[in-house]
């Protein structure tokens, strides 16, 4: 196999740094911090659980509705690192802002949360189209787990020192408040974000792309019409992408809301920190073994695998009641989360035409950012309905089923003898 080339590397290296937002913010120190903020403010554990959920939600919504939108745009020569630019500084600063945030405000942290989400996962979207100007469709499966696996390493870096900052803070070690080494994991996430983000702006350019043409918003709203009318005529890209809106919904819903699922079981925060860094770990060899494995055995078979496992995650989780449980399903969740995540990311960039890639993605957003509606409204209806959170996140099963009997019925995706080299010199 080729080394990793230039333009692989410093895209790839994206993810190592944009994935200690999605560890601290999303995942970890973030909703316990929330949490935390919530309760001394009297608020109820099920209805802050709740809150959370509807956030994630609102924020998801309202990118769904603009990733097409910008996605079109952003077609044209130039516009794909612009709208990347504008998510990505959205991003960083309003995570480092989480810094500044009262404790006894846990609105104001939902809000500035919100807008945080909105860029890091606004600039995704654009990330994520970029992988067809790095590479080809026969490096794509290789060069999307290799992001991920990156990602998971380096994430646990920023994600393991606040974890030390926290814990000695809890233990009274240093002179510092539990609630200020919270707030310096958020400084901290920020900057690693900011600082290996650099690869990306100077190495990676739009090569494919549409040429600009007079009035590009209408024009670019008629091909949005176009695509849209048209989408159902591309038979493998319309399955996946429903088969996708499916079984992803789950995965999003497991990883957004798992820290706070853990906090209601009465987890302490210093064992749920210390388990989502082991799952980090963990994930990142797993990430790698699934791009390796689908090069031997195909992406949708080992997508088959990822559906599988979590369908056995969510069911486990419905019986939770200990730390070893946890531990077990974290575990579980660590060797697919990776893997499902990125062959779906390769496995649509192989689908779509390589000019249009931002305006697909788009699509590939909206399917994504839809389902992630679906899941954490689920859990948060559920968790108020029964007062117990478990029920709603054993409902995703039937998320998963569905998925893969759609995926079952899409087609291999072909490859061009045409591929663009660019990715390999």
């Amino acid at each position: 196999m080729k080394k990793f080339t230039k333009k692989e590397n410093s895209w790839s290296l994206y993810d190592w740094g944009s994935s200690a937002y999605s560890i601290t913010i999303t995942t970890a120190v973030f909703p316990i911090f929330y949490k935390s903020s919530a309760t001394a403010a009297g608020v109820d554990a099920a209805d802050s659980t709740a809150y959370l959920g509807y956030t994630i939600a609102i924020f998801t919504f309202i990118l769904a509705m603009l990733g097409p939108i910008l996605g079109t745009i952003a077609d044209y020569r130039g516009m794909k690192k612009k709208f990347f630019t504008f998510f990505f500084v959205l991003g960083v600063t309003f995570t480092a802002m989480l810094a500044f945030v009262p404790f006894d405000n846990w609105l104001l942290l939902l809000i500035c949360y919100t807008l945080a989400a909105l860029g890091a996962t606004g600039a995704n979207v654009f990330y994520d189209a970029f992988i067809v100007d790095v590479t080809t469709n026969e490096r794509m499966h290789k060069v999307s787990s290799r992001g991920y696996s990156l990602g998971y390493i380096g994430s646990t870096i920023p994600f393991l020192v606040s974890i030390i900052i926290i814990v000695l803070s809890q233990q009274e070690i240093i002179a510092l408040s539990t609630t200020n080494a919270s707030r310096i994991a958020f400084f901290i996430t920020a900057v690693w974000w900011l600082v290996f983000s650099i690869p990306l702006f100077k190495n990676v350019q739009q090569i494919h792309f549409i040429e600009r043409e007079g009035k590009p918003i209408v024009q670019s709203f008629k091909r949005l019409g176009k695509t849209f009318k048209e989408i159902r005529q591309y038979k493998a890209l319309f399955l996946f992408l429903l088969a996708y809106f499916f079984y992803i919904d789950g995965v999003g819903t497991v990883i957004n809301m798992s820290t706070a699922y853990g906090t209601d079981l009465g987890l302490s925060a210093t064992s749920l920190l210390i388990i989502l860094f082991a799952t980090q770990v963990v994930a990142a060899p797993f990430a790698l073994l699934y791009g390796k494995l689908a090069g031997k055995f195909s992406e949708k078979k080992m997508l088959y695998v990822g559906i599988i496992v979590y369908i056995i995650v969510c069911t486990y989780a419905f019986f939770l009641e200990t730390v070893v449980d946890f531990w077990i399903l974290a575990m579980l969740v660590a060797t697919s989360q990776g893997g499902i995540q990125a062959l779906s990311r390769s496995y649509f960039g192989k689908l779509i035409p390589k000019e249009n890639s931002n305006e697909f993605f788009g699509f590939y957003n909206i399917f994504g950012k839809f389902a992630a509606i679906m899941g954490p409204l689920l859990v948060a209806l559920t968790a108020q309905i029964t007062g117990k959170s478990n029920y709603g996140v054993f409902s995703l099963v039937i998320l998963f089923i569905i998925g893969f009997i759609i995926l079952s019925r899409v087609p291999e995706p072909k490859t061009s003898p045409a591929v663009d080299e660019v990715g390999i010199n």
